[in-house]
């Protein structure tokens, strides 16, 4: 039966290159909850692409407002977290042009930290460098300590981020895992990472976060929606 949102439909504003989100999320949302989706021009995750794709976000997000979503998301973990308060910038001005409440990746992500008590994580990603050390600052000025850090190296081709097989992810986590850590992070909502959360948790016993589920079970919260899709981890179970 299609889903037409008879509960609640969320709109999300994607960076042009993913693959992985669109599939990631319908599989994960609730009978009756819709996913409607406008893309934004992403070239690669360098400054000056990033910042080309949010001065696209008003037009980006009026499109979704014409469909009546009851939230829109600002969907893109590298871009969300460039800079302590730019999310907030981004956030602002969504609902000033549209006039409905909006989010981000980077709220839910810190929401789910918050959630399981991680105050020390390690980071684990697809990015060049830069991008990590920007979420690490990011993610400082929210209380939450980077211990370790790696990246892949790949910028703006969706299609070798979506290539990465989701046992690799397990791999590296795994053995990225800190005795002191509190939590993974496994960041990027253009990767195959919901379906290594739950051998990753089998293997570390921590709560595992990814973009994509992340911003599933915080647009729930946001639209009271009190469905979480089974399998996804010990934040889905955490309500």
């Amino acid at each position: 039966m299609a889903n037409y949102g008879d509960r609640a439909r969320i709109g999300m504003l994607l960076p042009s290159v993913n693959r992985a989100a669109e599939p990631q999320i319908t599989e994960m949302l609730p009978t009756g909850v819709s996913l409607h989706t406008t893309r934004l021009r992403l070239q690669s995750s360098e400054e000056e692409h990033i910042n080309e794709m949010v001065a696209d976000v008003e037009r980006g997000a009026v499109m979704l407002a014409d469909a009546d979503v009851d939230l829109i998301v600002f969907h893109c973990t590298a871009a969300s977290m460039f800079a302590p308060g730019f999310d907030d910038s981004i956030i602002d001005r969504i609902e000033t042009a549209t006039g409905k409440p909006a989010t981000s990746t980077s709220k839910g992500c810190v929401e789910a930290f918050e959630t399981v008590g991680a105050k020390k994580i390690t980071l684990t990603t697809p990015y060049i460098q830069v991008t990590n050390d920007r979420e690490v600052a990011f993610l400082s000025s929210h209380g939450v300590e980077v211990l370790s850090e790696t990246g892949l190296g790949i910028t703006g081709d969706g299609g070798a981020m979506l290539a990465v097989e989701p046992d690799e992810w397990r791999q590296r986590v795994t053995a990225q895992d800190e005795q002191s850590s509190q939590a993974a992070f496994l960041s990027c909502t253009a990767i195959r990472a919901v379906e290594a959360i739950t051998p990753i948790e089998a293997e570390i016993d921590k709560p595992v976060i990814t973009s994509n589920q992340a911003m599933v079970w915080h647009a729930l919260r946001k639209l009271g929606i009190g469905d979480r899709p089974a399998g996804y981890g010990r934040l889905m179970e955490a309500g």
